[in-house]
């Protein structure tokens, strides 16, 4: 029997068919197992493996257009505290609380990321330093002013920042990129937490003018990080 003719057979006009059905299954199962790969099941964020694989693309595209690329490190304050007083739920609840403010402050085009434990690492496209240090002051002032609901009680919660910026004369590796901003989050740290650290603004910047195509290209990068500080 000729294919077409068996197709006709399974799929009579009006019926389900069991092919068309098993395939939408099997998408829908590829679609979440990606998901799975690329996010964190707590905070619902993208994960490390992303946040890796999309900063390469990011510092490229910086060499590519001109356009700099500013990453923003942030890390809860005393969180060793939160889980030791209020129980390891409270420290989850914690993460998600964060997580979900900081998305809500966030354009769509900016990439954020759990980068492990209490850390999280926002990628911030064609955006320059002073711009991204005010992003991370809003940031800082998102949490900072909106306690957490634990049991009918307001846990506050508080942060600290490191920014640092990538423009198109740069040559060093996303890691070495995080390494660096890095270096600005624990200086946040050491100088009493709750703050934001940066380079010296008054060095260069690069333009911030998108065209249409990177505008839709960085759209494209979606919206919604590995280690453990006190």
């Amino acid at each position: 029997m000729p294919e077409t003719a068996a197709r006709a057979e399974l799929c009579p006009l009006g019926a389900r068919c069991p092919v068309q059905d098993e395939l939408t299954r099997l998408k829908e199962e590829h679609r979440r197992l990606t998901g799975l790969v690329q996010t964190d099941p707590l905070t619902g964020l993208f994960n490390l493996r992303h946040l890796m694989e999309c900063l390469d693309r990011e510092l490229e595209r910086t060499r590519r257009t001109g356009l700099p690329t500013s990453l923003v490190m942030m890390d809860l304050d005393h969180f060793k505290a939160i889980n030791d007083t209020h129980g390891h739920e409270a420290g989850n609840q914690a993460l998600r609380w964060a997580s979900g403010l900081w998305r809500k402050a966030l354009r769509r085009l900016d990439v954020l990321c759990r980068y492990g434990g209490e850390e999280f690492v926002a990628i911030l496209p064609a955006t320059p330093l002073p711009r991204a240090v005010q992003t991370a002051e809003r940031l800082r002032r998102a949490l900072a002013e909106t306690p957490m609901e634990l049991d009918g009680r307001r846990v506050a919660l508080t942060a600290s920042f490191g920014v640092d910026v990538y423009l198109p004369r740069h040559t060093f590796s996303p890691e070495a990129f995080i390494k660096r901003t890095d270096a600005f989050l624990l200086a946040a740290k050491a100088a009493g937490r709750n703050r934001v650290h940066h380079r010296d603004l008054g060095a260069g910047t690069a333009p911030t003018a998108l065209t249409p195509e990177e505008r839709s290209a960085l759209a494209d990068g979606g919206d919604p990080g590995r280690r453990h500080r006190e």
